[in-house]
């Protein structure tokens, strides 16, 4: 995650979007993870093979809910949830990467909808405010330390980053 490397200020607030998204992410996929077992529904180019295209290679595995789209929209909506700007950005190229897992056949457009609403709905789950505040407290404490870290390694260059 790119918000890890802004400057000053920006980069306090980059970490905890970072640790937000990942930890959204984390969960909506464990969760999908889940639900792929237990609706266990296959992928088109395998219900149907003479009537999908299929545009790339890919495992036979389940396809509900896609983890994509789970993940693209747990990282775009923790990201709108604390930079409006750069979670639309996010939210934009989200979506497209959904669509496109349902146009090169891999995908059911339900799959990609209930990734999308799985990684949403967790981002949102994690923004309550008593998570919200442990998640943000983490990215404050991992940002010290690789701050710390990184004065070890160069001491003019992280002067240089603050």
């Amino acid at each position: 995650m790119l918000f890890v490397l802004l400057p000053g200020a920006r980069r306090h607030a980059g970490r905890r979007i970072a640790v937000a998204a990942a930890a959204s992410t984390a969960l909506a996929l464990a969760i999908g993870a889940v639900l792929s077992h237990l609706v266990d529904r296959a992928r088109p180019f395998v219900s149907d093979p003479s009537g999908v295209h299929q545009f790339t290679h890919h495992a036979a595995d389940a396809g509900f809910p896609s983890d994509h789209a789970t993940a693209a929209f747990a990282i775009a909506t923790a990201i709108v949830l604390r930079n409006r700007r750069w979670g639309l950005v996010a939210l934009a190229l989200a979506t497209l990467l959904a669509l496109t897992r349902v146009a090169i056949g891999v995908h059911y457009p339900s799959d990609v909808l209930a990734g999308a609403a799985l990684g949403a709905a967790t981002a949102i789950a994690l923004y309550w405010p008593p998570i919200r505040t442990r998640l943000h407290a983490l990215a404050d404490w991992a940002g010290h330390v690789l701050d710390a870290l990184l004065a070890r390694v160069s001491p003019r260059g992280a002067r240089a980053r603050s």
